[in-house]
């Protein structure tokens, strides 16, 4: 019995470090999905909202017709982020691509 003195005086200890702690927060448990905010994909604002995109727009009204490539150099911009940006004004229903050129909706 003496040798199993200390484990149940650790216990003991545990037990009541284990009872503190429940009062505080959620007791260092994760929260499960349901309680917590959902996670928003990528990063950033949700693509063809910002300056670049009415940027683009407003070419592809004044040039019908305009490729991405004629529209990044007109921005001074790199066309990958345009092939991003225009599909995203056509299911808006912005704009509209025909043949490799874009139009106004």
């Amino acid at each position: 019995m003496k040798e199993l003195r200390p484990a149940v005086e650790e216990y003991e200890r545990l037990q009541q470090a284990a009872a503190a702690l429940a009062g505080v927060g959620n007791g260092g448990a994760r929260q499960s999905r349901a309680t917590r905010a959902p996670r928003r994909r990528g990063r950033g604002r949700p693509r063809g909202t910002g300056k670049r995109a009415q940027q683009a727009l407003e070419l592809v009204r004044a040039r019908p017709g305009i490729t991405i490539r004629e529209l990044a150099d007109a921005m001074g911009i790199h066309a990958n982020y345009l092939y991003r940006v225009m599909p995203t004004l056509e299911s808006e229903g912005q704009v509209v691509k025909r043949d490799r050129g874009w139009h106004p909706a």
